[in-house]
């Protein structure tokens, strides 16, 4: 079973973060989740920016460009197979950097992608 780690996570279940794993959870994957606040969403417990992890296909980002600037090196060490930017957290230069490594960068929301069978 591949790996998602979510990027941003929130307790709040107003927050889109919220959502995502709540909805990668209720579509059978397995979800791991990284916040700068302790919480947990649905038994999934946040980890510390920057833990270490292994077989991670996908990272999705819940942080703007700037906070992203930290996890450049993380991310591209993990290896995932694409890092989907939601929308607000698109970034150019970091795009660019992932495809330079062989890592799909995608545009697009995660909750769409898993609501139109898509992710």
């Amino acid at each position: 079973m591949s790996t998602t780690l979510v990027i941003g996570a929130s307790s709040n279940s107003d927050r889109y973060a919220n959502k995502a794993i709540r909805s990668l959870l209720m579509h059978k994957h397995h979800v791991v989740a990284i916040s700068k606040s302790s919480g947990q969403e649905s038994g999934i417990e946040f980890m510390k920016p920057l833990s270490p992890l292994n077989n991670i296909d996908t990272v999705t980002l819940y942080i703007n460009p700037v906070l992203q600037q930290i996890y450049y090196n993380y991310i591209i060490d993990l290896k995932p197979r694409r890092v989907i930017f939601n929308p607000g957290t698109e970034n150019d230069k970091f795009e660019q950097m992932l495809m330079d490594k062989g890592i799909e960068p995608v545009i697009a929301c995660t909750l769409v992608l898993l609501s139109i069978g898509d992710y």
